[in-house]
């Protein structure tokens, strides 16, 4: 168990006041069984005028702050001391029907799973699909965790890691052309090439906590973090990081989860102004043990 502070702070700076819509933010991890919240702080500059919490669809935590002010300035910090519990591989073990591919969720599974099956980028030349069908055993038996591993891994060592502040995301098919991505364009190549194989998965955004002090370890730090979950039967919802290489929670913190990643963006809003007012947005991401 490690006890983990995150701090993230977003800054936007306006050239002249510039008045403010509502401003959604993820920012609260998931309480679960392998994350557990010790205290949380949230702290808006200058103060909105109300904050709002409520549980989206899939459940994530939203608060929503409203505005009747102007500012040259709009400041964000989220302060989080939380629990984490490690596992490398789930602690209950995938049903023996679903333990070699292709296999069949169960009746009563599919009216939850089904629309995190359904592919949702465009593959016209099946360049994905065809890329995921290669790791599918010929003429013999594919073990589903092996076969789940060895597409993070390959997405791992085949697609250049590259922190891109565009927003949006880039399609499966032209991160796998280009070899090159994000980790939230890493983990729609993987989302989408499972989801080709008839594999479950959903989008993933939170934190990453790098144990090196040097900064040499896990890749993708010192921002908002995403990866993948895929369904298993038994395991449930298990963790898959292609940025990392990694398979299961270790080091990952997640905030939201979304069929489709527009749904699980840490901070939007709107502001209202000339477009020459808005001067940037610098955001700070800090993950540390709360021990250090």
């Amino acid at each position: 168990m490690r006890r983990l502070k995150v701090l993230h702070v977003t800054t936007y700076d306006y050239a002249n006041p510039v008045s403010f819509g509502d401003h959604r933010m993820m920012l609260r991890p998931r309480d679960s069984h392998d994350l557990r919240i010790v205290s949380t702080h949230l702290s808006i500059t200058p103060q909105p005028t109300a904050i709002r919490w409520m549980h989206d669809l899939q459940g994530n935590s939203v608060a929503i702050a409203s505005f009747d002010f102007e500012s040259t300035q709009l400041r964000f910090e989220s302060e989080i001391v939380l629990q984490h519990f490690d596992t490398d591989e789930p602690d209950c073990p995938i049903e023996a029907y679903a333990r070699i591919y292709p296999f069949r969720y169960a009746a009563d599974e599919i009216p939850d799973l089904a629309r995190s099956i359904e592919l949702q980028y465009p593959d016209p030349q099946h360049q994905v699909d065809e890329w995921a069908k290669s790791f599918v055993a010929l003429g013999g038996p594919t073990d589903t965790w092996e076969l789940l591993g060895a597409i993070t891994k390959a997405i791992q060592r085949e697609i250049s890691y590259m922190a891109r502040d565009a927003e949006g995301i880039q399609t499966p098919a032209q991160t796998l052309a280009e070899r090159t991505g994000s980790c939230r364009d890493l983990a729609v190549l993987m989302m989408e090439a499972v989801r080709s194989l008839g594999f479950a998965a959903r989008f993933v955004s939170g934190y990453l906590y790098n144990p090196n002090a040097d900064g040499a370890g896990n890749i993708g730090g010192g921002s908002t973090h995403a990866w993948v979950q895929v369904y298993l039967p038994g395991s449930g919802w298990v963790e898959f990081d292609p940025t990392n290489g990694i398979i299961g929670n270790r080091d990952l913190i997640r905030v939201a989860v979304a069929r489709d990643p527009n749904h699980a963006v840490p901070l939007r809003g709107t502001w209202t102004g000339a477009p020459s007012d808005y001067l940037g947005m610098q955001v700070q991401v800090e993950v540390t043990s709360d021990y250090e």
